[in-house]
């Protein structure tokens, strides 16, 4: 794909992009062991299913150079926020040692090797942030989100190869990815471009689209905020988004070795546990479990930390860069608070910096992305906002 149509939000072309079906096979080892691709599995059917998705405004620097990941240890995040830390609406997480990783043959490369971690305590938000709490935000800052800013060209070309054509005015506008099923079945799940769609006027105040709203949906989690715009929230509350560590220790809840963050019962017997798809994906959800897009914050029975949504409903934000082969780095020894690698790899979009998102989304399906798992990792680049993407923080303590 020729690096111009990077910037043209509302170009189909740049929707066509590839999920990542991966290769090779895990054997439920722990550090040292034979990792997933060296005990033979040839196929699964869990997909990436961000992958490929491009960067909204293309960036110059290396991933080394861009100053976003990795998180700040202290106590009230890393920019002396004007809000107040409220712990009222936060869970105390004990810390500990754990092994991180998937523990069984339902996982991606980039969730093995299993190593030892070892987190301090600290405190988490109960629920996914929600429209309500980042209103407040906005309006004692007048923050406006990456979805709501008009491209800039002028700055743009400055990071493009010179030469590079203006786009028409009219694909130079504020937009986001909002989810777009197709009315019949997708034979090939890789490409993305089928089910999600850029939308001109889409943004946190309107999931999908300027005919949308969130009017009455206060206690939904805010979706369609980037890396930039989860980031500058937590600093404003004087909290921060929690490390991938953090994240997966708090989303087990003391549990060992268990695939989901209520036990090891599949997502689809008994009552339902979490906000995920029914049904055929993506052409036809039976939103069995009540919802069919996003829900209200605390619509399922919380893990036994007492966090809720740590599976389904919307992917969250953490603070580190992905790298595919950060798990290997770790193994054999203990990781004592990491915090991420020190820049992004994704071998499917080299040139992309990315950041973890955690915990699966109201669209994970069993034979699609099956990322409601605990130890289930997806990579997003931080300009970019979804419609199934929110966030959570925390505060060290």
């Amino acid at each position: 794909m020729n690096r111009k149509w990077f910037i043209l939000p509302a170009l189909p072309a740049f929707l066509l992009m590839a999920c990542h079906s991966p290769a090779g096979k895990q054997s439920g080892t722990t550090a040292g062991e034979p990792d997933r691709q060296t005990a033979g599995q040839t196929t699964d059917s869990a997909l990436h299913c961000t992958s490929n998705i491009p960067a909204r405004f293309p960036s110059a620097a290396s991933p080394a150079d861009l100053s976003h990941g990795g998180g700040n240890m202290t106590g009230r995040g890393s920019g002396g926020g004007q809000g107040p830390v409220s712990v009222g609406t936060m869970v105390k997480i004990p810390g500990g040692e754990f092994l991180m990783g998937a523990a069984d043959r339902e996982g991606r490369p980039d969730e093995y090797p299993r190593h030892h971690v070892r987190v301090d305590a600290f405190l988490m938000d109960a629920t996914e942030v929600t429209n309500a709490q980042f209103r407040k935000f906005v309006e004692a800052t007048g923050y406006i989100t990456t979805a709501e800013k008009k491209p800039d060209w002028e700055e743009l070309k400055k990071q493009l190869p010179p030469g590079t054509p203006k786009p028409p005015d009219s694909l130079l506008v504020a937009s986001s990815l909002v989810f777009t099923p197709p009315g019949n079945p997708v034979e090939d799940l890789r490409d993305v471009g089928q089910w999600w769609s850029w939308v001109k006027g889409a943004d946190w105040k309107h999931p999908q689209g300027p005919g949308s709203t969130i009017k009455g949906k206060d206690n939904y989690p805010v979706v369609q905020v980037s890396w930039d715009d989860a980031n500058a929230y937590a600093k404003w509350a004087g909290k921060r988004l929690p490390t991938e560590a953090e994240w997966e220790f708090a989303a087990r809840g003391g549990l060992v070795g268990q695939p989901y963050t209520w036990g090891s019962e599949p997502i689809d017997e008994g009552k339902p546990k979490a906000n995920t798809w029914q049904g055929h994906f993506p052409d036809k959800n039976l939103a069995t479990d009540g919802y069919d897009r996003a829900a209200p914050v605390a619509s399922f029975p919380p893990n036994p930390y007492g966090l809720s949504d740590m599976a389904g409903n919307v992917w969250e934000w953490c603070s580190d860069w992905y790298d595919a082969n950060y798990y290997k780095e770790l193994a054999g020894s203990l990781a004592v608070n990491p915090r991420g690698p020190s820049k992004s790899y994704d071998p499917d979009e080299p040139a992309t910096p990315k950041h973890t998102v955690r915990g699966g989304s109201f669209l994970c399906y069993a034979s699609y992305c099956a990322s409601y798992r605990v130890s289930a990792r997806m990579k997003t680049s931080p300009d970019t906002g979804l419609e199934h993407t929110g966030f959570r923080c925390v505060v060290s303590r």
